[in-house]
């Protein structure tokens, strides 16, 4: 039995349709659903199909799935193989265990996310997905059943980074999910207990003198003291740039006339040693040169003797930083327990940063452009106002009653 290899128009990730002996010949198919047809009359003819042809006819499209077929035509066809037959096909599919569909549907799920990424978002669907989640059915996974999962895995001792790139993962999961017609909409939310995960605010360092209090300590602890890696810890809180982002700054990156750091270099891990590419996102961002950060700057501009495409920062013997290089070369869990930030990791400067520009009333809008957030709604994370920005409202707030009243010249009733 042959099956012609068809190339349809198909979604952002999906792979050309490939030929498989599971899949039925246009005999068994109504010519309104075969793949060769151009065009898709919608006749209902409810009934006139047999269980064996429905069974038949979902076995190629979740075989046309399977090999990374469109999942829209594909939740076309099922929608009119439902509306002709009165067959639950989409709850067949829907009924695959979370296993299988990963299994048939790996590829297309990691479509589009960096190579240097596949390793933590593999291991947390390997270690933790899989073996709490794999056995059921896709449709009937639910916010309280991923909720019992993380929950699970923060008692095991999984850190926030852990547990964040599992959530990432398993996001990507159900989204694709939704896109092949399998699922409604993606339950991969999290709240309770996970505030540490969602709330960057909580993670941002308190103010400037917690800043330099951390650079400091992390400086001293450091193998002959070398002060760079207080200064990258300084430059990433007050740009809220992220740790490889501060190791791709050149000195033509920064303009000293309008004090604007343009961010277009990170230095990352990948197979093979380090490498250096466009910042997360792939977008240039402009960021602003606080004037505390200015003197730092002017001092480590000097030291490149006017060489544009020289590091600002670097190692003690001149090579490109990491997170894990500065952890290990500053004892940085030591140091910030020593400190009673326990829980504080490098990527926190970056929030430190962001909660500080939100405090001081940057603009959402601005404030999403200097981070290169995507979606707004993560920008909107940094905005919850803490309780002494509440206070300050209902001082703002009487004193306008109060202004009130006395254009009116009336006297307040119970005050």
């Amino acid at each position: 039995m042959n099956t012609s290899r068809k190339t349809p128009k198909r979604s952002h990730g999906a792979e050309p349709y490939a030929q498989t002996t599971a899949a039925p010949d246009s005999t068994t198919l109504p010519a309104a659903l075969h793949p060769n047809t151009t065009h898709v009359p919608l006749h209902h003819t409810r009934g006139d199909a047999v269980p064996a042809q429905t069974q038949a006819w979902a076995a190629f499209l979740n075989t046309a799935v399977h090999n990374g077929l469109d999942p829209t035509l594909v939740t076309q066809w099922l929608t009119v193989l439902a509306d002709a037959t009165g067959s639950p096909v989409l709850s067949h599919l829907g009924s695959m265990a979370l296993a299988d569909y990963v299994d048939r549907r790996l590829t297309v799920i990691l479509a589009g996310l960096e190579s240097t990424t596949h390793s933590p978002y593999l291991a947390g669907l390997r270690l933790r997905i899989l073996p709490d989640l794999g056995h059921l059915p896709v449709g009937l996974i639910t916010t309280g059943m991923i909720q019992d999962a993380v929950y699970a895995w923060i008692a095991d001792g999984c850190g926030r980074s852990t547990v964040k790139s599992t959530l990432a993962m398993l996001h990507r999961i159900l989204r694709q999910a939704v896109a092949d017609g399998l699922i409604a909409n993606e339950s991969a939310r999290v709240t309770g207990r996970q505030h540490e995960l969602l709330e960057p605010r909580a993670l941002a360092l308190r103010d400037w003198d917690a800043l330099t209090e951390l650079a400091d300590a992390l400086v001293n602890a450091s193998y002959n003291h070398y002060g760079g890696w207080g200064d990258a810890i300084v430059h990433s809180a007050c740009t809220a740039t992220r740790i490889g982002e501060v190791s791709g700054v050149r000195v033509e990156d920064i303009d000293t006339e309008q004090w604007i750091l343009t961010c277009r270099h990170q230095t990352t891990p990948a197979p093979g040693g380090l490498v250096d590419k466009a910042p997360k996102g792939g977008h240039t961002r402009h960021i602003p040169v606080i004037e505390p950060l200015r003197p730092q700057i002017l001092r480590r501009l000097h030291a490149t003797r006017g060489d544009p495409d020289a590091r600002l920062y670097t190692g003690p013997r001149g090579g490109r930083i990491t997170t894990a290089v500065l952890r290990d070369a500053t004892h940085w869990d030591e140091v910030v327990h020593t400190l009673g930030h326990t829980h504080l990791r490098r990527h926190d400067l970056r929030h430190t940063g962001l909660t500080w520009m939100a405090d001081a009333g940057v603009p959402p809008h601005i404030l999403q452009e200097i981070a290169g957030h995507r979606d707004f709604d993560t920008t909107v994370r940094y905005l919850h106002p803490d309780l002494r920005t509440i206070a300050e409202a209902g001082d703002t707030l009487t004193r306008h009653l109060l202004e009130q009243l006395r254009r009116s010249g009336r006297i307040p009733r119970r005050w």
